[in-house]
C-alpha cells in the first residue's frame, strides 16, 4: 500500500515559456529573477538597524559598552538613528576636526548634536 500521493509533473507545461530561450536568455532572466527576488531583503537591511548593531559599531570605533550604550540611545533620541551612530560620530569628528573618540564623548555630554544635525539637513 503506497502511501504517498504522486505529484502530477508539470514541468513541461510550466517551462513552455522558456523552451525558445538560448542559454544567454536564461542565465539573464535567472539573474534578473534573483534580483527581483532579494532587493527587498537588500533594501531592508540597507535601510534599517537596530540599537544591538548601532552598538557594535561604536565598540569597533573603540568606545567601550557603556559609552556605546549611552551614544546610541542619545543618537535615537535626536531621530538620528536612520544615520547610523557610527556615522554621527564619524560626522561630528569630521565638523570639529577633533579625534572619533573626543567627538563621541562631546555627544556623550550633549555637546555639538545641533552641529551634526544641521550637517543631516535634520529639523531639531
Amino acid at each position: 500500500m503506497n502511501k504517498h500521493k504522486t505529484r502530477d509533473d508539470d514541468f513541461l507545461k510550466r517551462r513552455k515559456h522558456l523552451e525558445n530561450l538560448s542559454d544567454q536568455e536564461l542565465k539573464e532572466l535567472f539573474w534578473s529573477l534573483a534580483d527581483k527576488a532579494t532587493q527587498p531583503l537588500i533594501d531592508l537591511a540597507y535601510k534599517n538597524t537596530s540599537p544591538a548593531i548601532e552598538r557594535s559599531v561604536l565598540l569597533r570605533m573603540g568606545f567601550s559598552s557603556l559609552e556605546a550604550k549611552d551614544l546610541v540611545e542619545k543618537v535615537i533620541n535626536h531621530e538620528l538613528i536612520s544615520k547610523g551612530a557610527g556615522h554621527v560620530v564619524y560626522r561630528l569628528s569630521k565638523l570639529q576636526n577633533i579625534s572619533i573618540r573626543e567627538a563621541g564623548l562631546n555627544l556623550i555630554n550633549n555637546i555639538g548634536w545641533q552641529e551634526v544635525k544641521n550637517s543631516f539637513g535634520v529639523k531639531s
